[in-house]
């Protein structure tokens, strides 16, 4: 399997030019630069977007001092990640994601190729395993275009096909799934819910005194149906928790954590060109100038340099090739001719020249007419 390495070293000028390739040998100024591999030069997709984003590298140390064991990648999967005020028990929040993902599945599609989900799957598992989550995880491929990615308490955790296609780097990809996990290895969700919980014990004296009151019951409902929305809609400060965790699971797990401010850069890029294209995992706390500055100073901050890091695979540009080939056979399958369809009522009366005339239909409905009197 082709791997591509971004070195991490310190570049002189001549090894920036050479910043592609899998290591940057050192030469002297007489001897000539080596050819490179084709196949550990970037795609030249990637060299116009890092033109367009203008994204370095971030410098990072060689060595750096933890202020705690949050910060120290050494000690991840045996940190205390996740505490707080929380009323669900592991058990309690599997058994809810579990129903959750029940849910899900039965309103998408899934991509059941067996090929992409292993690989998908494949990546998300050496994630988790380099997390500090303390559940297994199901992950699955939803099938759909939307630029998404969701990870439900207990573990479940669905990935859009429309961010795989988009991804341009498996580290890319990686990284948001990083993000995701994260969310799950702090308890993100369960955590809002218990916030939605005590607010509801809360409310219990107030409902006491008014419980046939349109307020008391209006507020009991609204209740009911903000909680769900907790599992997936997250505070700026549990999104840069996220971010924080993230970066230090795909760098744990051997992936450059650059890519995810790379990926930032060019979701941002995008908006600016067409204002409102942001997808919507990004539409609650999208990348703003403020969060990518942040990410690209906590990775300077507490991820020593490596010599070398995993940016791409021949796999994943394979499974990528694969699965676009899938979401074009199924958009022709289902814009095939002599398939049912669905007409709207504005589309049927484009058809017709006055639009309310039934006799200008172009169907053979029987229609009602009124006897004249005349007739017996």
């Amino acid at each position: 399997m082709k791997a591509i390495f971004r070195h991490a070293l310190k570049l002189t000028l001549a090894g920036a030019l050479a910043a592609g390739s899998a290591l940057a040998t050192p030469q002297s100024q007489d001897s000539p630069p080596p050819a490179q591999d084709p196949a550990k030069t970037p795609p030249p997709a990637q060299q116009q977007t890092q033109q367009q984003t203008g994204s370095q590298p971030v410098q990072q140390k060689d060595t750096v001092t933890p202020k705690n064991s949050k910060e120290d990648v050494d000690a991840i999967g045996n940190r205390s990640v996740g505490k707080g005020v929380n009323l669900f028990s592991l058990e309690r929040e599997i058994s809810l994601g579990k129903s959750l993902a029940q849910e899900v599945e039965r309103s998408s599609k899934l991509i059941d190729d067996p090929v992409v989900t292993e690989y998908v799957n494949r990546v998300g598992q050496n994630l988790v395993r380099n997390s500090d989550a303390k559940v297994p995880f199901t992950i699955k491929v939803i099938d759909s275009d939307e630029v998404n990615a969701f990870a439900l308490p207990g573990g479940f955790f669905y990935v859009n096909s429309g961010l795989i296609l988009r991804a341009q780097e498996e580290s890319e990809l990686a990284g948001v799934m990083a993000h995701e996990i994260a969310h799950v290895a702090a308890r993100h969700g369960t955590k809002n819910a218990t916030k939605g919980e005590l607010m509801q014990l809360a409310s219990i004296p107030a409902m006491i005194f008014i419980p046939y009151s349109m307020a008391g019951y209006a507020m009991y409902q609204g209740l009911n149906l903000a909680i769900p929305l907790t599992f997936l809609k997250f505070s700026r400060d549990a999104e840069k928790e996220a971010d924080f965790l993230g970066l230090q699971y795909m760098y744990k797990a051997g992936y450059d954590p650059n890519s995810y401010v790379t990926f930032f850069e060019r979701i941002q890029a995008d908006e600016k060109r067409r204002p409102g294209t942001i997808p919507k995992v990004f539409s609650t706390h999208p990348p703003t100038p403020d969060r990518i500055e942040n990410t690209q100073k906590e990775i300077a901050r507490i991820l020593p340099a490596k010599q070398e890091y995993l940016v791409t695979t021949s796999e994943f540009d394979s499974v990528k090739s694969r699965l676009r080939n899938i979401m074009f056979s199924r958009k022709v399958t289902d814009n095939a001719p002599g398939k049912p369809t669905l007409r709207t009522k504005t589309e049927q009366s484009k058809k017709q020249p006055n639009g309310n005339d039934p006799s200008s239909s172009d169907d053979d409905r029987p229609t009602l007419k009124r006897r004249p009197d005349s007739q017996p």
